[in-house]
């Protein structure tokens, strides 16, 4: 059987930053060939980064990306490795004269090319766009109607991208009919909690039904609130796994395989879907033998607590590097949330980049105080106090505040003084809240919202909780001083905004909250349903009411990562002036 060594690169790209994505192909191009590659990948739209948004809509950015993908054929020439055929995605457009799918004439695509000896061997765009969650691909995109293959050491390699695997149809059976050794498919697949064992199933599936070997090249980093978790897969045709490469590491995936023979008559026609088949011959013979080096790694798994965790570093670096954001600034009450925001940030930016700052009222208590201090000893973030209550005093003088807005005059002068601090210093400020938090309002606008990012805006409570107590015990067995002080994750949660305050004062337990907003906001039930689930009617019922009634507060926070599969923002699309409740 021909033999064929893969160079798969599992890595970031820049969103817009279209020389610098096309100089790190260059770059990994040349290192793939001095370790004896004879055919190289890159991600998913590689050029431009992922999503580009309403960039696509702009012809000056579409004629960009476009005229690189020309020069860095060239570019590759030039550097001697132009017999390396690479793989890589790009911005493109529709070749079609007519408007189609109700866009115009040459409409933009997510596509990809083949470069090889200097030109533009192939061109291919994705055939399925998906248009959910935090997808708007019809919006921006038409649909490819090609199956590309091309033959490369003796062996047909059929071409696909990202969304091709994840629906049915196009170009998985098409591989088949067109006869592929290889189905090689480029991806930016976000990250979300359990999809690496959904997407390691879906692509022992697709091997199967594409009777092949299948590549899957994923990337890795982070882009606004979405993380790309890498997570390269390749696997035999009978879904045996081969390679996988780790989680939120970039990486190039050296991989040999034997593959067979591709047919001694070039495959034409149409297959699946109505494809049309485009077939390029790179090398029509098989290389010649050699020893293999690289038989292929299979990364060790992650559990779930790390996984999440290592998604909110990769979001939190990726957005403050991406952004020449170098160092973050936190308000620490000695509470949980800001404690893990803490630990993240030191663990994503290095503690000297990290500022904290303990504000304390009145209602402070002791333990808070020494909470938060215990933390930047721990971290060895920076630290400093500086005391509310003056300020509280002056504001109380002149507005007479009671009640609640007396409670929230607190929080919002911490905001105040974040943000003062930060316009002065220049750190970006992270605002503390979580999901359960943020969907029934329990957070307090120009106050506790106030920031640039919010890295654990999309996890519930409980799961803090978990990822607080992992994070010390991984520090342990590192040999490493925990972090997050015990008093932080075992004390009742409080705001402090009042005498004795605690979370439950206002909101039930959040063991039973978050299970509650699970099934409301992350899987769309409605009340019967819910109270169908087990849960009290009563509960469920003021539960869903603070939510519907919060969404205006939702809109206005930072953005932040997202780890679920239906995240406040792009996911969650509600309206904010809407008469239809489910709570009654």
């Amino acid at each position: 059987m021909p033999q064929l060594r893969l160079a798969l690169n599992q890595v970031d790209s820049r969103v817009g930053d279209i020389a610098g994505n096309s100089a790190e192909v260059l770059r990994r191009t040349r290192y793939a060939a001095e370790h004896g590659a004879h055919l190289v990948a890159f991600p998913e739209m590689m050029l431009t980064g992922y999503p580009v948004e309403d960039l696509a809509l702009r012809s000056s950015f579409l004629q960009a990306s476009r005229t690189a993908l020309v020069d860095l054929a060239r570019d590759l020439a030039a550097a001697g490795l132009g017999g390396l055929p690479v793989v890589v995605g790009y911005l493109g457009r529709s070749a079609d004269a007519q408007p189609k799918y109700g866009q115009p004439a040459g409409a933009p695509q997510n596509c990809a090319a083949v470069l090889h000896d200097g030109k533009v061997a192939l061109r291919f765009a994705k055939h399925h766009l998906p248009n959910y969650g935090v997808f708007d691909e019809f919006r921006y995109f038409v649909p490819g109607d090609t199956m590309p293959v091309i033959r490369v050491g003796g062996v047909d390699v059929a071409l696909a991208i990202c969304e091709d695997l994840w629906q049915d149809g196009g170009r998985v059976p098409g591989a088949r009919e067109a006869g592929a050794g290889l189905l090689l498919s480029i991806n930016a697949s976000p990250y979300e909690r359990d999809k690496d064992d959904t997407r390691l199933e879906l692509v022992r599936k697709r091997a199967r039904e594409a009777g092949c070997t299948l590549a899957y090249l994923a990337m890795v980093g982070g882009q606004d609130e979405l993380v790309f978790d890498g997570d390269t897969i390749v696997v035999g045709p009978e879904g045996d796994v081969i390679a996988r490469a780790p989680q939120f590491a970039e990486e190039c995936v050296l991989l040999d395989l034997d593959l067979p023979a591709a047919a001694a008559e070039v495959p034409a026609g149409r297959v699946a879907d109505g494809l049309e088949l485009r077939h390029v011959t790179l090398s029509a013979e098989p290389v010649a033998p050699y020893r293999p080096e690289y038989p292929g790694s299979e990364a060790a798994p992650l559990s779930d607590e790390a996984e999440i965790y290592g998604a909110l570093v990769t979001g939190l670096r990726a957005y403050a590097a991406k952004n020449g954001l170098g160092s973050a600034l936190i308000g620490l009450s000695g509470g949980i949330d800001s404690a893990l925001v803490a630990a993240v940030a030191c663990d994503a930016l290095g503690a000297e980049h990290v500022y904290g700052v303990s504000m304390p009222s009145g209602y402070s208590s002791e333990h808070s105080k020494d909470d938060a201090a215990e933390l930047a000893r721990r971290t060895g973030l920076n630290f400093r106090t500086v005391p509310i209550a003056p300020m509280f005093d002056a504001y109380m003088e002149s507005l007479k505040l009671t009640g609640l807005a007396e409670e929230n005059l607190q929080s919002r002068l911490r905001g105040v003084t974040l943000m003062g601090i930060s316009n002065q210093e220049g750190q970006i400020v992270l605002a503390p809240g979580n999901k359960s938090e943020l969907a029934v309002g329990y957070s307090t606008l120009y106050g506790d919202s106030v920031g640039a990012y919010g890295p654990i805006k999309d996890v519930y409570k409980t799961t803090v909780f978990r990822l607080a107590r992992w994070r010390n015990a991984d520090a342990t067995a590192r040999g490493e001083v925990p972090p997050i002080p015990e008093n932080s994750i075992s004390k009742p949660p409080s705001a402090e905004l009042r005498p004795g305050q605690v979370d439950t004062d206002s909101l039930p337990d959040y063991d039973v909250l978050d299970r509650v907003l699970e099934l409301y906001v992350d899987r769309d039930q409605g009340r019967e349903e819910i109270v169908a689930a087990g849960f009290d009617a009563e509960l469920v019922t003021r539960v869903l009411k603070l939510t519907d009634a919060a969404e205006y507060k939702r809109r206005q926070y930072p953005p932040g990562t997202k780890i679920s599969a239906k995240g406040f923002g792009k996911d969650r699309r509600l309206p904010i002036t809407n008469r239809w409740r489910e709570g009654g």
